[in-house]
């Protein structure tokens, strides 16, 4: 698929992010659509996994450690035929499979997740049993930000590069709220970047919402070999509808009626501008 056509796609993800949480009542829509142009390009461009290669030892294996922005992640797997699209409708009813974390009982799941901070250590033990294994998976995992204030995601920074997991990429979407309020108010984790070179990984940093850097950089994985790798991609929480960027009473919560149907105007007249052939850096 081109760049224009994963564009279009986010806008459409985005419209189906929305839909199911109105449905449901219920979800975490601001950091569900930051992150949703991350899955957007790992799952159509750099993940080698399908539903018919899930049970293979050799696919590669990602990990959404963020678990409450788990509506994109159903998303993208409804998209990609792991789950019937139908499926979504059923978001956060009673029997259905599709809860508010990820949880293995849904295909294409590999980890349940929620618990903030657990995501990178389950990620650096199935990237060491790669090692020892010597398979030639990759594993990916999404932090949020405020995630990082999590210790043990630095005892599994340590760890990574003790081990020189090449075979793990962690990606920070990095959009700069949490539920509290500005990730740099509650805990500060700044400068990243640094922090991380200093833990012994290799470090770069994109626009996480522009599909061609995201391609390029996620492609050139690993960034150098023997060290892990870090992608930092600032994003904007509640990405794509006016009303609810930057905001963060959006962390958790469903729109109104109202709410919704300017949602859905204001991500079809991106598509058109998109098929127009504006709207693109």
């Amino acid at each position: 698929m081109t760049d224009l056509e994963l564009e279009l796609k986010s806008v459409e993800y985005r419209k189906k992010i929305l839909t199911a949480i109105k449905k449901a009542q219920a979800g975490h829509t601001g950091g569900s659509l930051s992150c949703v142009d991350i899955l957007n390009v790992l799952y159509n461009r750099i993940l080698r996994v399908s539903p018919e290669t899930f049970t293979s030892p050799v696919r590669d294996r990602y990990i959404q450690s963020k678990g409450h922005s788990v509506e994109a992640l159903y998303v993208l797997l409804a998209d990609k035929g792991f789950i019937p699209e139908s499926n979504l409708e059923t978001l956060c009813r009673y029997h259905s499979d599709l809860v508010g974390h990820p949880t293995r009982k849904v295909p294409g799941i590999e980890q349940n997740t929620g618990a903030l901070g657990h995501g990178l250590s389950v990620s650096v033990g199935i990237a060491l049993a790669g090692k020892i294994d010597k398979r030639a998976y990759r594993v990916f995992t999404l932090l949020g930000d405020g995630e990082l204030a999590e210790g043990s995601n630095w005892e599994a920074c340590l760890a990574a590069a003790h081990f020189g997991l090449d075979n793990l990429t962690a990606i920070v979407d990095r959009n700069g709220l949490q539920i509290t309020g500005l990730t740099d108010d509650v805990c500060r984790t700044d400068p990243l970047e640094d922090k991380f070179s200093a833990f012994g990984w290799t470090v770069k940093t994109v626009d996480g919402h522009n599909i061609r850097q995201l391609s390029e950089t996620l492609r050139k994985v690993p960034f150098e070999i023997g060290k892990p790798n870090l992608l930092i991609a600032n994003t904007t929480k509640g990405k794509g509808i006016s009303f609810m960027e930057g905001d963060r009473s959006w962390h958790h919560g469903f729109p109104n009626d109202s709410q919704y149907e300017r949602a859905i105007k204001e991500l079809d007249d991106a598509y058109s501008l998109l098929t127009a052939g504006e709207g693109r850096d």
